[in-house]
């Protein structure tokens, strides 16, 4: 018999009040973080990461891109962040594309 995995807490983006350029608070930052946790080592070293670099200084704006972007499979996420692909339709928003390139490594 397996036991069951743990939940995540819920994360739910109408807890972010405010404008897309207000600050959220440290409690919705900490769930936020428990949110972006994922099943790729690779993600979750741009993850963490990003979050070491930005996690000060991000904004209601920055939180929602984030979140959109969590929403995605792992190999599509990688896919992002790599460049291998750009984000399209409904990913193709102004925050998402900040985060992105917020999170990926510039060539060299």
């Amino acid at each position: 018999m397996s036991l069951p995995e743990p939940q995540s807490p819920a994360f739910d983006p109408a807890m972010i009040p405010g404008d897309a350029d207000g600050t959220p608070d440290p409690d919705v930052l900490r769930r936020l973080r428990w949110r972006c946790r994922r099943g790729l080592l690779e993600n979750d070293l741009f993850v963490d990461r990003f979050f070491v670099a930005h996690g000060e200084r991000l904004t209601n704006g920055l939180v929602q891109g984030l979140l959109q972007l969590m929403d995605l499979s792992d190999n599509d996420l990688l896919d992002l962040l790599l460049g291998r692909k750009d984000p399209e339709g409904d990913l193709a928003r102004p925050e998402v594309v900040q985060v992105l390139s917020m999170m990926r490594v510039p060539m060299a």
